[in-house]
């Protein structure tokens, strides 16, 4: 059967018309949405994450500050346990924590807690990564000195991890951002949102290239500003 040519560029003009639409109205709102739950879930699991791992190097058998075996042990299945568990998945399995927090399962704000449930055990594994990064001569200077240990975790291990903790916390912001994406399936808001609702499920792929695109534009922009600021901070650069 053939297809009038006019008939075909006709539904096409439509589709772009749709989309430009779509991208005027909805996508302002959605990139808003994507951005604010994208860092404030990543603070949230950085102020979760960074003292789990600290807690991991510094509670290690020959650590500055040795914890409980049962404890390091339990701590570390938990964090793999957490990381293992794909993030649909999560999402739905916590649907009772995000209703006691946020008092509902859907939306932008309640996709916060799924994501920093997922994030903080991937965070504190980050962190631990960059502590671990640390010259042992300058820890057994501080303790030679005297120090205690949350002096020299303060004083020592934080400052001198600077620069390996921003580059982490770039990862950790783009991982993020692509499970805020994937939480526009189950009711989350933001571009996520738009490309299921108006792409996948209307059929309108322009829409979904559209989202896609300033996705990646956004992980660029993340990415390019954590590299400067990881270098800016790095004191070996500024020799």
């Amino acid at each position: 059967m053939l297809i009038n040519p006019g008939f075909a560029a006709n539904i096409r003009f439509e589709e772009w018309s749709e989309a430009m639409k779509v991208f005027r109205t909805e996508f302002p709102t959605a990139i808003g949405q994507t951005i604010y739950v994208t860092v404030l879930a990543t603070v949230l699991a950085f102020a979760i994450g960074l003292p789990l791992g600290i807690l991991l190097v510094i509670g290690e058998e020959d650590g500055i500050r040795p914890l409980p075996k049962w404890f390091m042990h339990l701590l570390n299945i938990v964090i793999n346990l957490l990381r293992s568990l794909p993030f649909l998945i999560l999402m739905i399995l916590v649907f009772p924590i995000t209703r006691a927090i946020v008092g509902t399962i859907v939306g932008t704000t309640a996709s916060i807690v799924p994501l920093v449930i997922a994030a903080f055990p991937f965070v504190a594994r980050l962190a631990e990564s960059s502590l671990r990064e640390i010259n042992p001569n300058l820890i057994e200077m501080a303790q030679s000195m005297g120090a205690s240990p949350w002096q020299i975790v303060t004083k020592v291990m934080i400052p001198e991890s600077i620069p390996s903790l921003i580059s982490n916390a770039t990862i950790a912001i783009t991982t993020i951002l692509g499970y805020q994406a994937m939480s526009g399936i189950l009711g989350g808001g933001g571009l996520g949102k738009i490309a299921i609702n108006y792409g996948y499920y209307r059929y309108r792929t322009i829409v979904m290239i559209l989202a896609v695109i300033l996705l990646i534009i956004l992980v660029q922009i993340f990415q390019t500003i954590g590299t400067k600021l990881a270098v800016k901070s790095d004191k070996r650069l500024r020799k």
